[in-house]
């Protein structure tokens, strides 16, 4: 279970990184019911230290922290400067424990400098990865993703990214209902998907119409067909036109992104009501309980039984939609509490 995290500060560290890391997972949200970890930055020695943004950023607590931590990350830093032999001594130990190890940006040249990324899958902001890449050759470095997951070492790609990998690990250690509370306090989206592109080569023109409100329409018909050809006539463009915008805006294909939107929809189900499986792959637009299943052994590596077993919450959180309450009301009981979930497989 994520309750604690250890956040290294490094010289030259990178304000927007290291605020990400402290606005997941160092904000104490229990008056709105949602988590809230033992959180502390720490660094090799404690005192002063430079930021890029040219102020600096005062440290209390040394890499005693990391010995405990659930998670320790590194937030991007200057990549090409040594990294004190202390703090990759400290990112091994945690790993070796089988705490989780994660990076945002630069912060990945440390944990390639530890040895974390040896043979892994893993990335960085685009700018870095070729450099990375010659700093650990037998790293399979991907520069077309936002974060990736390989053996509880989660490499983040750049700024905002670093957000997506934080949810990521929130949404993987304490459910869907969780990750979706911490998003609404930030103001950002709840989930994109790991896979989706850092950035994409041809901006669209600035006149052009976002499909904003047609994603926000699929995320409230989960439920329903969501073909191309039904989404690009509601969308006004021709199927060709649209599968082009969609990859666009969304850095994934239609089909992949309502696929990860019904996997969510489903964890929630899942944890915040007892309605049984079958009515939830109906809710969530899979049809039959042998799809959801495929899908959820796809993405997450378990069962959606053995999902609720660990992340079942007894009562449903506010603003469940009517239609999820009422299956709430009207279905079997089946959750309850149990024993943790086993490990999923590495999904990026």
């Amino acid at each position: 279970m994520l309750r604690s995290v250890a956040v290294i500060v490094l010289p030259n560290v990178a304000a927007f990184e290291l605020g990400t890391l402290c606005e997941v997972f160092g904000i104490d949200r229990a008056d709105t019911g949602g988590p809230t970890f033992e959180f502390t930055v720490c660094a090799p020695e404690p005192g002063v230290y430079r930021s890029k943004g040219g102020f600096s950023v005062v440290v209390d607590h040394g890499l005693e922290a990391t010995r405990e931590a659930d998670l320790v990350a590194v937030p991007a830093y200057g990549g090409d400067e040594p990294v004190p032999e202390a703090v990759l001594q400290a990112l091994r130990d945690a790993h070796a424990r089988g705490a989780w190890v994660m990076s945002v940006c630069s912060g990945a040249f440390a944990l390639g400098r530890a040895g974390l990324l040896d043979g892994r899958r893993c990335t960085t902001h685009w700018m870095h990865a070729e450099a990375l890449q010659r700093q650990v050759p037998t790293a399979q470095v991907d520069a077309d993703v936002l974060y990736v997951d390989d053996g509880k070492v989660v490499t983040g790609a750049g700024t905002a990214a670093g957000i997506d990998a934080s949810l990521y690990l929130v949404r993987r250690e304490l459910g869907a209902a969780a990750a979706a509370l911490v998003a609404r306090r930030m103001v950002v989206p709840p989930h994109r998907d790991g896979g989706q592109a850092q950035y994409v080569d041809t901006p669209l023109p600035c006149d052009a119409d976002t499909l904003a409100p047609l994603l926000t329409w699929m995320v409230e018909h989960i439920d329903a067909e969501l073909s191309v050809p039904e989404l690009a006539a509601r969308a006004l463009m021709s199927e060709r036109t649209f599968a082009r915008r969609f990859r666009a805006e969304t850095g994934t294909t239609p089909a992949a992104w309502v696929t990860r939107q019904r996997v969510v929809r489903a964890q929630e189900l899942l944890e915040r009501t007892e309605a049984p499986v079958e009515e939830i792959a109906r809710l969530a637009g899979f049809g039959t309980a042998a799809v959801l299943r495929h899908h959820f052994a796809r993405t997450l590596g378990t069962s959606p039984l053995a999902y609720r077993r660990t992340f079942a919450c007894p009562d449903p959180a506010p603003g469940l939609d009517p239609e999820l309450a009422r299956a709430l009301d009207h279905a079997p009981a089946q959750a309850r509490p149990a024993d943790r979930l086993r490990e999923p497989q590495p999904v990026g």
